[in-house]
């Protein structure tokens, strides 16, 4: 079979090809469910893995779990795998589950219309694709955030964003600024450090950073993997658990206390001699309030004689500098901005999404994004979307979530078989009761009541993005569709 190129009708489209997309073309695919395209917008799969290549790129989750349950990789190098190594596993799952040909690549999906009975994809080159159903899985990490900074078009120097790495630009011998102390910021500090004159790191929060239990996985053990399977499975249930356990610390405000302690505490020991720096690095806020970083070599870098952090905020650039309030100028000729995404915008992206009665996503989610279990959108029938509102995790792998969410696509897709309906769209009322109770589940926890500003939170202090549960709870309520709560139409 090769990957359709012009107008074409199949039963389900899926955009994007990183772990959700992929997952999905897996799982339609062993299900029996062949009439499928995945359109996606770059030359190869990946998603994230594939765009963001600046240098210590590495994921915060260990490998035993940051992969599909139904594709364990005994070969993973490290305990938590490096960037080209997560992106060569999902080239792999690729081709393990002959999915290329299914794929069409270069097909930048501009806009999706209901129809009445179907979905209309418009891809850039001016074709069309027509699906029963779409499963939507671009990923959230797409929309760059950069501050809008006075001055900054007139920086006669070098900037770019982690995520566009400018692999070009040489760093050695550059006085270089990073704004930002995200988990992009914290990776690549340290690797660019002993090569730049010098660093200035622009902090406006300090995060929480813990140790990170990383190290190579002995060929001896990946040998072992290889030849009893049961052994990897063990290790990704341990890790599961492991991860299953903190939630139970960030459900409760005052739990957090002993995380947090034990974080401080790391922080005291790594900077006793430079009590000027520990005051800077210790947050002010509590243990797990935004994503906590998990790094052994970011607080070593910021004691380097060459690293200036500097926590006054920034006012204005110049041709050659950074104005902070106090007045004082830092001389640099590159700066890096470590400031993570959008992550709601990314929700939309540039793709203009229209449902039942003309009415578009933008519209319906001008004050607030929110759907059902994350996955379904009242008004937009068979419109899954992969890692929707509510999803998003801080403490263990995202793919369990993925993984939690194609089971429910798929008994959707059964649900629809079974009773012969051509669409199955989510009810106002049983959506809005679901985000009401998930609203309320936020009380009293850190990501809420923990005393910070996080990218979790929407204009109006709402979590639309953490699931503020464990992920046991999401998977059992996505293990079966309960018609109930959905409109089939004919």
């Amino acid at each position: 079979m090769s990957a359709p190129t012009a107008d074409t009708t199949v039963d389900i489209a899926i955009v994007g090809s990183g772990f959700a997309g992929l997952g999905a073309a897996v799982r339609l695919a062993h299900a029996g469910r062949n009439d499928f395209v995945v359109l996606e917008k770059a030359d190869s799969v990946g998603g994230t893995w594939r765009d963001n290549t600046y240098p210590g790129c590495t994921c915060d989750v260990q490998s035993a779990l940051y992969s599909f349950s139904f594709a364990p990789n005994p070969d993973w190098t490290h305990r938590f795998a490096r960037q080209p190594e997560i992106r060569a596993y999902l080239e792999g799952v690729a081709d393990r589950f002959d999915l290329r040909s299914r794929i069409r690549f270069g097909a930048r999906v501009t806009s999706a219309e209901w129809t009445g009975k179907r979905w209309t994809l418009r891809i850039a080159d001016g074709s069309t694709v027509s699906a029963r159903a779409v499963i939507w899985a671009p990923g959230g990490l797409r929309e760059m955030s950069v501050p809008d900074i006075e001055g900054l078009a007139e920086f006669r120097g070098t900037t770019f964003h982690s995520a566009h790495w400018n692999h070009d630009h040489d760093l050695r011998g550059r006085r270089v600024a990073v704004i930002g102390t995200g988990a992009s910021a914290i990776q690549f500090v340290p690797e660019i450090q002993p090569d730049v004159e010098h660093l200035t790191l622009f902090q406006r929060t300090a995060p929480w950073v813990v140790p990170k239990p990383d190290g190579e996985v002995s060929p001896m053990l990946r040998r072992l993997y290889r030849a009893v399977p049961l052994l990897q499975k063990l290790k990704r249930a341990t890790v599961y658990a492991r991860g299953e356990a903190v939630v139970a610390f960030f459900l409760r405000t005052s739990r957090t206390k002993i995380l947090g302690k034990v974080a401080r505490a790391y922080i005291d020991r790594v900077f006793a001699d430079r009590p000027d720096l520990r005051a800077k690095v210790t947050p002010d806020f509590a243990f797990g309030c935004k994503r906590v970083l998990l790094s052994d070599d970011y607080y070593p870098a910021l004691k380097q004689p060459n690293v200036d952090v500097v926590t006054e905020k920034i006012v204005r650039v110049t041709e050659s500098g950074v104005v902070t309030a106090d007045g004082v100028e830092h001389e640099v000729d590159t700066i890096i901005f470590g400031t993570g995404f959008k992550v709601a915008a990314s929700f939309l992206d540039s793709m203009a999404v229209t449902g039942r009665d003309g009415v578009s996503l933008s519209e319906v989610w001008r004050d607030g994004v929110e759907g059902f279990l994350g996955t379904t959108v009242a008004g937009f029938p068979n419109f899954f979307v992969m890692t929707g509102p509510n999803t998003a995790i801080g403490h263990t792998s995202l793919v369990v979530m993925i993984e939690a969410q194609l089971n429910y696509v798929l008994d959707a897709l059964r649900l629809l078989d079974r009773t012969g309906a051509t669409a199955l769209d989510t009810r106002r009322d049983r959506q809005d009761a679901y985000n009401a109770a998930t609203q309320r589940k936020f009380a009293g926890t850190v990501w809420t009541a923990g005393g910070c500003q996080s990218w979790y939170l929407d204009e109006d202090g709402r979590n639309r993005t953490i699931w503020p549960n464990f992920t046991f709870v999401f998977r059992r309520r996505t293990r079966k569709v309960r018609p109930a709560d959905h409109e089939l139409l004919v």
